[in-house]
């Protein structure tokens, strides 16, 4: 299975957040974050290396730009079994990321809000978590992937009893909710977008 030794933990919903990932560093796992998920966290008291300074690249274009870079799904999706992978993350300096913890932009509580415009509903559209939880999916022999703060239990549970791991039935099931989540969600962005004229 492989421990888990690095994480992203990115969330909109910040509810257990802190909790979790003091959780995750009893094991010690190293803790990636971007913004108000890093801010919230440093102020619980979790050690954490913002994704700007991990890849070398600023946050940018208004925060459109955080985590769309080679070292973050070079790490998320680079196969640990394919030697060539390996051989490719070595060479550029991609360390593997075992875990992602994600929750999306509300879209929905957006475009609910009376009064929304269609650029506030499209500033809503997440790029970066769905990219990050869909190539965390596709992976997931490698990866876990966590959307929901009610699994944060489970997987603490499950890592204590395998020595810092997940299982891979586990990751399966976590793997297999993003894509029901990002189906649902593209389908809210369908419903509204058709509706709207420009």
């Amino acid at each position: 299975m492989g421990k888990i030794t690095r994480a992203i933990i990115s969330v909109t919903d910040k509810s257990g957040v802190v909790e979790f990932a003091k959780g995750l560093e009893k094991f010690g796992v190293e803790i990636l974050s971007t913004g108000g998920t890093a801010k919230k966290l440093q102020e619980g008291g979790v050690r954490v290396v913002e994704v700007s300074d991990y890849t070398g690249f600023p946050e940018m274009l208004d925060g459109r730009v955080k985590t769309l870079h080679p070292k973050i799904h070079g790490g998320i999706l680079g196969l640990r079994d394919n030697p060539e992978h390996v051989a490719t993350m070595e060479k550029h300096g991609i360390k593997p990321i075992d875990m992602i913890v994600v929750n999306l932009y509300a879209f929905e509580k957006t475009v609910a809000r009376p009064g929304c415009t269609l650029d506030e509903a499209i500033e809503n559209i997440d790029i970066g978590g769905p990219t990050m939880l869909r190539s965390a999916a596709k992976n997931y022999r490698f990866v876990t992937v966590v959307t929901d703060p009610a699994d944060y239990d489970r997987v603490l549970k499950e890592m204590e009893e395998n020595g810092g791991e997940v299982s891979l039935a586990t990751r399966f099931e976590l793997a297999t909710k993003v894509f029901c989540l990002t189906h649902s969600y593209d389908g809210a962005i369908c419903e509204y977008l058709k509706k709207q004229k420009v």
